[in-house]
């Protein structure tokens, strides 16, 4: 039986790895056999749904030393770890009692990266045979694991991940000096990506190979806008990940990195922002305001900062204008800009109203765009 609160504990640990779930009010400590939910519960983001997932570690316990991590070896905190079967059953109980939907698990690296990755599949394929778990699984893929791993765990789990922490080896190296980029941390994805082009899909879990994930650490040593976000189109475009998680630093006592300064989290929703046009928008990095040090202004996000310099001389008519250029217009994203290639088959678009029909953000868009030729007469806003 796991004890009191071991899962509790690695669950409030594993918050300090964020990687995109929204944190949901924090149940109370209990034990394992209560049917209220022990851990931190998260709402994360499956197929076209959310679902309350329980964000954990098998063990907190690791072997190296990243200068940023709380789990870096040496440092002085309690530590816990689980075997794979008090995971998996701890786990179930707590799904069975409906506290928890999906598990995201991930874990210190101890005795290597292979093993470590073997306690997890381990933990995984107890879930999915013995336990029959059919629900959402986030697994983790550890430095240092091997391919035949990578394609394991691509059998077991809805979306996996492993987190480059930095843009690139020069930059990786003053944030996690024993990890090496290219062997370590990039190849996992690429084999994933190789995985999903040569083998069918039915062999990955429900009938389908997994999404793919990273996560950046964004200023704790210097790197640049411009290194995240080349780092970031490369990801995008040729290893097909879902989704990239910029995590602004924050500094943890007891670590090399605890006197420097916290990232302020406006650069981290830029980065958001920017990610998300070079994913689905068709921005390229040309197309981003960098300043002379590669970064973008925190002052305006970047779509918007592209139409002032780009749109607000020529506005766009929206009635001829393809769906790239829709795409660049401020209030606009790709359902709304193929709702209004939609109905503009039916009529032209005159009015401010029609655009709020479609469910445009007309306040936004409105100053970059011409309807019939005419710019729409609308009350800028105060903010």
């Amino acid at each position: 039986m796991v004890s009191t609160d071991q899962i509790t504990r690695l669950s409030e640990q594993m918050t300090f790895e964020p990687d995109g779930e929204l944190p949901l009010a924090k149940p109370p400590v209990c034990t394992i056999a209560s049917p209220k939910p022990a851990g931190v519960i998260y709402s994360a983001a499956a197929g076209n749904q959310r679902v309350k997932l329980l964000k954990t570690l098998l063990s907190s316990v690791c072997e190296r030393d990243c200068y940023y991590c709380p789990f870096r070896s040496g440092r002085d905190f309690h530590r816990e770890t689980l075997k794979p079967d008090e995971l998996s059953a701890a786990f179930i109980s707590m799904h069975r009692a409906n506290a928890v939907e999906g598990l995201f698990l991930s874990s210190g690296i101890a005795a290597g990266g292979m093993k470590t990755q073997d306690r997890l599949i381990d933990a995984a394929e107890l879930l999915r045979n013995k336990y029959q778990f059919r629900g959402y699984l986030h697994l983790k893929i550890m430095p240092g694991a091997e391919r035949d791993q990578v394609l394991r765990a691509m059998q077991l789990a809805d979306r996996i991940s492993i987190n480059l922490e930095a843009p690139n080896e020069i930059r990786l190296a003053n944030l996690a000096p024993h990890k090496v980029f290219w062997d370590e941390l990039l190849a996992p994805l690429r084999w994933a990506e190789e995985i999903r082009q040569s083998l069918p899909s039915h062999q990955g879990w429900s009938g389908y190979w997994p999404s793919l994930t990273t996560q950046f650490v964004v200023g704790a040593v210097g790197e640049s806008d411009l290194e995240l976000l080349s780092a970031s189109k490369y990801l995008f475009n040729q290893l097909r990940l879902s989704r990239i998680y910029y995590s602004a630093f924050s500094p943890v006592l007891d670590t090399p990195l605890e006197n420097h300064s916290p990232e302020n989290p406006v650069r981290q929703l830029r980065l958001y922002q920017a990610s998300f046009l070079l994913r689905d928008y068709g921005f390229d990095l040309e197309d981003f305001p960098f300043n002379t040090s590669g970064n973008l202004p925190l002052s305006d996000d970047p779509k918007r900062a592209w139409a002032q310099q780009n749109l607000i001389v020529q506005p766009l008519e929206v009635n001829r204008a393809e769906r790239w250029q829709l795409l660049r217009v401020p209030g606009i994203g790709p359902k709304s800009a193929d709702a209004l290639i939609n109905a503009r088959r039916k009529g032209p678009i005159r009015q401010i109203e029609d655009l709020q029909r479609l469910g445009i953000a007309w306040q936004k868009a409105a100053p970059y765009i011409l309807l019939e030729g005419r710019k729409p007469s609308y009350q800028p806003s105060l903010w």
